[in-house]
Order: C-alpha cells, then sequence, then structure tokens
C-alpha cells in the first residue's frame, strides 16, 4: 500500500523552502526534484540564486503556480511558512524532520493543509542506493515509510 509520504512525492511542481542565511539550502531535496522531471522552484530570500537558478523571495513570486511546497528552513521559521504556504492556496506541505514545531502543525491543521511531518524528504526522492537507504529499510520494517 501507498502511504501519504510516497504519494506527497507523485505531484508535478514543488516549491522549496530554505533560509540559505541561516543554514544550507536543501539542494539535494531540491537536485533530487529537478532530475525527477518535476517542476521546482527555490524560495530563499536570503540569496538570489541556487546553483544557477533563480530563487524566489516567497510563494507569492513564483512563475507558475505549485501543488506543494517543502520546508526545510530553521526551525523557528516552519510556522510562519505553513502560513504563507495557506494564505498561496497551496493544499499540501512537507515539513523536513526536526524542524516541525507543535505551533506549525496545529496551524497547518487548522487551515486544512495535508501535511507530512517527522522524516527526511530525500529518503523519498532519491531513489536506488544512497546514504538515506538505510533509513528507506529500516521504516519500511517497521511499517512507517
Amino acid at each position: 500500500m501507498t502511504s501519504q509520504r510516497q504519494t506527497f512525492w507523485e505531484r508535478d511542481s514543488f516549491a522549496l523552502v530554505g533560509h540559505t542565511g541561516k543554514r544550507p539550502f536543501p539542494k539535494l531535496t531540491y537536485n533530487a526534484l529537478k532530475r525527477s522531471g518535476k517542476t521546482v522552484y527555490a524560495v530563499d530570500p536570503s540569496i538570489d540564486e541556487i546553483d544557477g537558478d533563480r530563487t524566489f523571495a516567497d510563494l507569492n513570486a513564483l512563475p507558475t503556480p505549485v501543488e506543494a511546497v517543502v520546508l526545510e528552513l530553521p526551525k523557528e521559521e516552519t510556522a510562519a511558512w505553513v502560513a504563507r504556504v495557506a494564505d498561496a492556496g497551496i493544499k499540501a506541505v512537507w515539513i523536513h524532520q526536526r524542524t516541525d514545531t507543535p505551533e506549525a502543525l496545529e496551524l497547518a491543521s487548522r487551515r486544512g493543509l495535508e501535511v507530512c511531518a517527522g522524516t527526511c524528504a530525500v529518503m523519498y526522492v532519491t531513489p536506488g542506493f544512497s546514504a538515506h537507504s538505510p533509513h528507506r529499510w529500516i521504516r519500511r520494517a517497521l511499517g512507517k515509510y
């Protein structure tokens, strides 16, 4: 059976939100989505480009609408970005492991968002063997994939 976390990645377009001014931009997830043929936009208000791709300061600045947003930024910024996701009319959000907060999760629930949280996005977007493969195998064995 396919989990909610697996079906999250079946969408065609994504915004990936980071904050390079405070922690490295999540290039593993960003590049994996690009390699898989997805439309993906980098959203990072602290820099102008990632690997030669333009970044956008906010979700409302994107050139086309997206179906889902991945948040991989400092924990103290997560709730504010969850509100921005909802305000932009986007219904699905992935909150990277250890960046969720009770406030962010409650806000997402109250705003009716489909939320995936508590695990690493890279485990789902990088097929084959990688440093994240053992995590994938363990979560599958535990029925938590």
